[in-house]
């Protein structure tokens, strides 16, 4: 079968530092979907940027185990109360793509639990078109929950295979995303 795996970058990072409070290795999750599903065909990280951090190794690590990178730039948004908040919605594009690319896969694996994408995963369906929803109760929005049921993997039922080495315990206890190594490495799918 084959596999197009997108990623709610966003999504994905908050999934894991306030929901599941461990870290994910990318590599190992893509693995584990080539393992269990098929043949990735195309795997897609969507990611605002932060042009006052610096994200460059991470995306490169991303890069170099098969993820392409989808960039915008974020947005400063004041809120009513004054305060600033950083923002870079990527769902338009993370749809499209699922759209635009459909007759390229047979599956898509969608790494988020954003309730906006309850009626694409509903067209992806009435299309005829498999899905799977990975995120984690207490982070999945009920109408994505309920769009995907058998569909559905939850990432807390998967720590022993996708998480990070205990190395990156610093940088986890810190709430930073951690760097990978910069050095290429093939995917095992590619």
């Amino acid at each position: 079968m084959r596999i197009a795996v997108f990623v709610d970058g966003a999504n994905f990072f908050y999934l894991q530092k306030n929901c599941l409070r461990w870290w994910i290795d990318s590599k190992k999750l893509l693995d584990f979907i080539s393992e269990e599903y098929g043949d990735i065909v195309d795997a897609t990280y969507y990611v605002g940027v932060d042009s006052t951090k610096n994200q460059d190794d991470y995306l490169k690590f991303l890069m170099n185990i098969g993820f392409s990178i989808e960039r915008k730039d974020l947005k400063t948004i004041i809120q009513e109360d004054g305060t600033e908040k950083k923002k870079a919605n990527l769902d338009i594009e993370i749809v499209l793509d699922m759209f635009n690319t459909i007759e390229n896969y047979d599956m898509a694996i969608l790494v988020s639990g954003d309730g906006d994408f309850e009626r694409p995963l509903k067209l992806l369906k009435a299309r005829g078109r498999k899905f799977l929803v990975m995120s984690s109760q207490g982070f999945v929005a009920k109408e994505i929950r309920e769009v995907a049921g058998m569909h559905y993997k939850d990432f807390q039922c998967l720590r022993e295979k996708l998480e990070k080495d205990q190395r990156w315990t610093m940088e986890r206890e810190q709430g930073i995303p951690p760097i990978m190594s910069p050095s290429p490495v093939t995917p095992r799918w590619a």
